[in-house]
């Protein structure tokens, strides 16, 4: 299934992952509160902005190239 993704997704899904990695670092070093709710949301939070942010980048970049590649023609 990875191998039928777009590359911007995979890029937003590892960093993702890696967002939500250092979540549950700074979780289990104490930097956020021991409820469910404020570690339900550090992990939204965390996993989500990174996958917005590689994701939205990673298709700009995919964009560019894409144009670029059409106007040598």
């Amino acid at each position: 299934m990875w191998h039928r993704l777009s590359t911007p997704l995979k890029v937003g899904i590892s960093a993702g992952g890696l967002g939500i990695l250092l979540t549950l670092i700074g979780i289990f070093r104490g930097n956020v509160p021991p409820t469910p709710a404020s570690i339900g949301m550090a992990l939204l939070i965390g996993g989500g902005v990174w996958f917005l942010v590689a994701w939205a980048v990673a298709s700009a970049a995919l964009d560019v190239e894409n144009d670029t590649q059409g106007e040598s023609n």
